[in-house]
């Protein structure tokens, strides 16, 4: 009952046999079963799928980054697929088969890296569209890892807990079996559907079929702390898009196109969706001064002129499971509507296709951030920008996730928490300094004042600081990019993503060419 079908590039006409097999495949029932209601809503009929809004941007930067076509190609191209489907038990008398996905776009750096999705839209080119940006992303913010995605076919709220955690265990095995997992090889992540108790469960699997590994704990990220996870990972995409908004800002042409200062406090922002990276963008924004007036959900949105308080309006929710009812909102039907409403910042952090030609034109904020992937369709894309509209991309604004990733990656194979070995002694080298300030300006300082200055930086601030100068760095190359290819920031972004791949793959060499 278990059937695998594993797609590796492979030389000679082997490898012309399977790219045949698989264009066949994808060119009959998987067609694009992701193209439901909610992804159609805002796009015209002749508008591409995910994926190939992924390969008309990847084919825009292309053209101008000076990359030979030999190297496009081979960096284009998807290394390998994994599809499996099994039974799992439901109940005494039932049974279901579940089908399953893995795609390491490009092995040019190991381990690979990509989130684990459970969603019953997955299919194969939504997986390979998410490998194939986690690739660029990772690039973008200089992270050492390929790109890779992964996603199982199923409505997560439609199971228990138990039959969660057997389909999500059975998958790992698949995985497990077909060496599509472990810390260096390929380290999945969560994203739409799964967390980190999901992730936990893949840990554990990974370890039983691994028990001599003793970086096993590195095969996954996104874990619970008590399991090898890294304080500050919950919240980075979120802080991430923050951070990324927050710098463009004070890009002097930014401010010229936009209108608007440097400055975050006072800002109106608009977020769509309201997941985990919805919830902590808005709360950050909130946190710096600026004003949060719209939030859309999958059923509707909320709109206050006056402001939404984050965390109020995230407890109604978890209480009344809907916006419905919360304090003097407008409740708006959909998550499409609200995005057409004035602001300043405007933040996508959904589902992809949510910005197509039937909508783009009602777009009124400055400033797009792109929190979710391919959020905007590629004719979206140049109506905004033909309007002067900033669009800071996805492979940028939303790479918080994986950077964070990476370094409980590095907790995990260093097998000791950040900070642990330096934050005393930190501290004491700043007492000393402190004791002899205090002697020349006679003066002593409170003891709140002392710890305050003395104080040394524990996991979670290190992981922010680490975070904020990725975004910073990334943030400075893709404006300078943009500026020298007089190209907007997506196409900048991914030019910057071309050629540091092309170089990892050039001065690497090729063993079969």
């Amino acid at each position: 009952m278990v059937a695998a079908a594993i797609l590796r590039r492979t030389p000679g006409s082997l490898a012309s046999a399977i790219r045949l097999h698989r264009t066949a495949a994808i060119a009959t029932p998987i067609a694009r079963f992701m193209s439901t209601h909610v992804t159609n809503a805002a796009c015209e009929d002749n508008e591409p799928g995910f994926l190939g809004s992924v390969e008309t941007f990847y084919d825009r930067a292309a053209k101008i980054s000076g990359v030979s076509d030999k190297s496009l190609t081979a960096i284009k191209a998807v290394d390998a697929v994994l599809s499996v489907k099994f039974p799992v038990e439901i109940d005494a008398d039932t049974h279901i088969i579940i089908e399953g996905y893995r795609a390491q776009h490009s092995r040019h750096r190991l381990p690979c890296k990509g989130g684990i999705r459970f969603s019953d839209e997955v299919d194969l080119q939504e997986v390979e569209a998410l490998a194939s940006l986690m690739t660029y992303k990772c690039a973008v913010v200089d992270v050492p890892f390929g790109g890779a995605k992964g996603g199982v076919k199923l409505n997560p709220k439609k199971f228990t807990p138990a039959q969660l955690e057997r389909i999500t265990r059975r998958y790992t095995m698949e995985l497990c079996q077909k060496n599509f997992i472990g810390p260096g090889v390929d380290v999945p992540a969560p994203d739409v559907g799964t967390g980190p108790r999901e992730m936990s469960w893949i840990m554990d699997t990974y370890r039983q079929f691994n028990p001599q590994d003793v970086n096993a704990a590195g095969c996954v990220t996104g874990k619970p702390i008590s399991q090898g996870g890294v304080r500050g990972r919950n919240e980075a995409t979120g802080l991430g898009v923050y951070y990324g908004v927050r710098e463009f800002l004070q890009f002097p042409e930014v401010q010229k196109m936009t209108g608007l200062d440097g400055n975050i406090a006072g800002k109106t922002v608009i977020v769509q969706g309201f997941g985990n990276v919805g919830y902590w963008a808005a709360k950050f924004f909130q946190n710096n001064g600026a004003k949060i007036i719209g939030i859309g959900e999958h059923d509707v949105s909320a709109y206050d002129p006056n402001g939404i308080d984050v965390e109020a309006i995230f407890k109604h929710r978890a209480e009344k499971g809907t916006f419905r009812g919360f304090g003097n909102a407008e409740i708006i039907d959909g998550s499409i509507k609200v995005m057409e409403r004035e602001c300043d910042i405007l933040i996508p952090a959904a589902l992809e296709r949510q910005i197509g030609l039937k909508n783009v034109k009602n777009i009124k904020a400055k400033i797009i951030g792109e929190a979710a992937n391919g959020p905007i369709t590629p004719d979206a894309h140049d109506y905004l920008v033909s309007q002067g509209k900033v669009v800071i991309p996805d492979l940028l604004l939303n790479a918080g996730g994986v950077t964070v990733s990476y370094f409980e990656w590095l907790k995990n194979l260093s097998h000791v928490r950040f900070g642990r070995m330096s934050r005393k002694w930190e501290e004491a080298g700043k007492s000393k300094l402190l004791t002899l300030v205090e002697e020349n300006a006679g003066r002593q300082l409170t003891p709140q004042e002392r710890r305050a200055v003395i104080h040394g930086a524990e996991e979670h601030e290190l992981v922010y600081s680490g975070l904020e100068d990725t975004m910073i760095g990334a943030c400075e190359e893709t404006r300078a990019t943009a500026a020298l290819k007089n190209t907007d920031f997506r196409t900048a972004a991914l030019v910057n993503a071309i050629q540091k791949i092309s170089t990892v793959t050039t001065q690497s060499g090729q063993m079969f060419l």
